[in-house]
């Protein structure tokens, strides 16, 4: 009898399209300038340290890991740049050093090379990096305190703190011009609305990302927000503000889109999209938070397993 292999594999998608993580990883940083760019022209010299320590501390959280474990090198693969670049695009731009430092060891070694790295880990890493940080040190992401000092004028607030402690009528002076132009307060990479659309087009254009679920996390929010707003307009803001303000645009380009915490196939990913949407605008409108995003990507990474496994059904027959 000759002999045979047995080949163990994963459930399907199989097919390669000959992309690498590391041409994964510097495409979406490329994305990202354009808002990064725009935060740190805005926000001067303390944003780029805070960019520039995010970026190094993670690279450099990686290698010594790798070395301490004696596995492989995988620095130049983009992976933790990636991951420290967007961390910073979180943070405000008075962020202390051992604030940037604590998130980037978070995100890279407990919430990725723990689990055994990139492709192993159930949780984006910089959503468990944030997520330690907001329930540890909430007041450095009160970003109309932490940026008071900065010379803005009158109508460069925070939006979804003024919607949760002042009402509507705090945030009518913010068009939708100015809230895709940056005229807001909030983290490094974040105020520039029309930056994170374009970087998000040209992912989804690219096959960086899956469409499905960027394009279904943001029609998550607008729906529900839409419901909110219809039911009580005094007192909920539309759909617009919800989805230009806050994390809502880079949670639904760069996190949410993470390969390994995210489904593979058309309705899981629709699924998972569209409750994350739903979510973000549950927890701010009458959750705890004043910005739901980074838990609510959390919680959708939870369900990914249970999604993934309603699969399309099988071609042919049982004989």
């Amino acid at each position: 009898m000759a002999n045979q292999k047995r080949f163990i594999v994963s459930h399907a998608p199989f097919w390669h399209d000959g992309s690498s993580v590391t041409e994964r990883s510097y495409h979406m940083m490329l994305a990202a300038l354009p808002a990064v760019i725009f935060g740190i022209i805005k926000y001067g010299m303390p944003a780029l340290a805070v960019t520039a320590l995010s970026v190094s501390s993670a690279i450099l959280w990686e290698a010594a890991f790798r070395r301490i474990s004696k596995e492989n090198e995988t620095v130049g693969d983009g992976n933790a740049a990636l991951i420290g670049l967007i961390f910073a695009m979180l943070l405000p731009a008075t962020s202390p050093w051992w604030v940037v430092v604590t998130g980037t060891f978070v995100a890279i070694v407990i919430g990725k090379e723990i689990f055994g790295g990139i492709g192993s880990n159930p949780f984006n890493p910089v959503a468990v990096a944030a997520a330690f940080l907001m329930l540890s040190w909430w007041k450095y992401f009160d970003f109309n305190a932490a940026l008071v000092h900065y010379p803005f004028d009158h109508m460069a607030v925070y939006p979804l703190s003024a919607l949760k402690n002042f009402g509507l009528s705090s945030v009518e002076g913010l068009t939708l011009a100015d809230l895709l132009t940056g005229k807001q307060t909030g983290g490094i990479g974040t105020t520039f609305s029309l930056g994170l659309i374009i970087g998000g087009v040209y992912l989804m254009l690219r096959g960086i990302i899956r469409w499905e679920i960027a394009l279904s996390f943001i029609a998550g929010v607008f729906i529900t927000a839409t419901i909110f707003k219809a039911n009580n307009p005094e007192q909920y803001a539309g759909p617009m503000i919800h989805i230009l303000s806050g994390y809502t645009l880079l949670g639904a380009f760069f996190l949410a889109t993470d390969d390994s915490s995210s489904p593979v196939n058309l309705v899981p990913m629709l699924l998972y999209g569209l409750m994350g949407g739903l979510m973000v605008v549950l927890i701010r409108n009458i959750g705890a938070y004043i910005d739901g995003t980074i838990l609510t990507i959390l919680l959708i990474n939870t369900v990914n397993p249970l999604l993934d496994k309603i699969r399309p059904k099988a071609l042919g027959k049982v004989v």
